[in-house]
């Protein structure tokens, strides 16, 4: 379940981009219909995934994220909504949160108490995946993506998991509001996971202002 974000620089105007953002509309898809974009969303995914340099071990794989999605699909409320132009040009897909908390079973310490009481009352969302095309704007399109989700699900607070090596999307969702609240890792799982979330609105922003991160290790405190 970890985001998987674009990993690419926004490019400044004069690069060879156009400077505005053409027309993009959103559109959520139902599982069928996911079905019939798998192949432009593999590729989506290749695009997004830039691979650093002589670093053959982060290359994106196609198959891994089509075997993924397909899992994903199968969750209960699973959900996805789409940017496209001319061509697709990000999305993002995921399902609600059980209000049992069960989601951030191996969180590491206490969770904090908001997220805690916004989780019981069914006000989360977890991302699987955050795709976006590199472009100039691709900062405002991941935001109105992830806000289209959440707000189509009813809910004021996003979640994901990333592998806590994963640097470049950790830093890319970082950019995009996200807040690193602590460490994950599922039992009998060999991933360590850093789990942040998303808030969505002034109300839930303001529940979260007192959350005290921590990057490099242990959980959150609130004030």
């Amino acid at each position: 379940m970890t985001a998987e974000p674009g990993r690419g620089q926004s490019r400044k105007s004069g690069d060879g981009e156009p400077s505005d953002l053409a027309p993009v509309r959103l559109r959520r898809l139902n599982r069928r219909l996911v079905e019939d974009l798998r192949e432009e969303l593999s590729g989506l995914y290749v695009e997004s995934r830039a691979t650093p340099p002589g670093d053959p071990y982060r290359r994106p794989s196609r198959q891994n994220f089509l075997n993924r999605l397909t899992v994903d699909m199968r969750r209960p409320g699973f959900a996805m909504v789409i940017a496209e132009a001319d061509s697709l040009m990000g999305c993002a897909f995921g399902f609600p949160v059980g209000g049992d908390g069960s989601w951030w079973l191996g969180f590491d310490g206490a969770l904090p108490r908001s997220i805690e009481q916004l989780t019981a009352s069914g006000n989360v969302f977890a991302f699987a995946a955050i795709l976006i095309r590199p472009h100039p704007q691709d900062r405002e399109l991941a935001r109105r993506v992830q806000e289209r989700l959440l707000t189509d699900h009813q809910a004021s607070l996003g979640a994901t998991l990333v592998d806590r090596t994963d640097h470049p999307t950790l830093t890319t969702l970082r950019s995009w509001g996200w807040l690193d609240i602590g460490e994950l890792r599922r039992p009998l799982g060999a991933t360590t996971f850093r789990a942040l979330v998303l808030p969505l609105g002034e109300r839930t922003t303001a529940r979260l202002e007192g959350l005290v991160t921590v990057p490099g290790g242990g959980g959150p405190s609130e004030a």
